[in-house]
């Protein structure tokens, strides 16, 4: 079974999102992935000192096929440090993996899927 790990901002923490619209569009794609036969896991940070730690830590915790990198890391300015951090982290943590990337929380499965067999 292909393994996806998704990494993105917890969005409880992100000023001016509603977080539980966020986690409930997360969790519906947890099971999309499973309707698809993808083992698939999100690991969610806050844009703080522990994100760093935390993305090592899920991307050392197990083989992973592709990871989604979510746009909430992606597209602001602001978070451009932490983005390069982040691919630097896995192509250091899981060099097999590919990199995708989202649009939005709902079409991960089309994210990974595009660098699946």
């Amino acid at each position: 079974m292909p393994t996806v790990l998704i990494l993105g901002f917890d969005p409880h923490t992100v000023p001016g999102v509603d977080g539980d619209a966020v986690r409930a569009l997360l969790d519906a794609e947890l099971a999309r992935f499973t309707e698809h036969g993808i083992d698939a896991a999100v690991t969610l940070v806050a844009p703080d000192d522990t994100a760093e730690p935390a993305v090592v830590a899920a991307l050392a915790g197990r083989r992973w096929d592709v990871v989604v990198i979510g746009g909430g890391i992606r597209k602001p300015e602001p978070a451009l440090p932490f983005f390069e951090a982040v691919v630097n982290l896995v192509r250091r943590h899981a060099p097999q993996a590919a990199v995708a990337f989202n649009t939005s929380p709902a079409d991960s499965v089309e994210a990974a899927r595009r660098w699946l067999p």
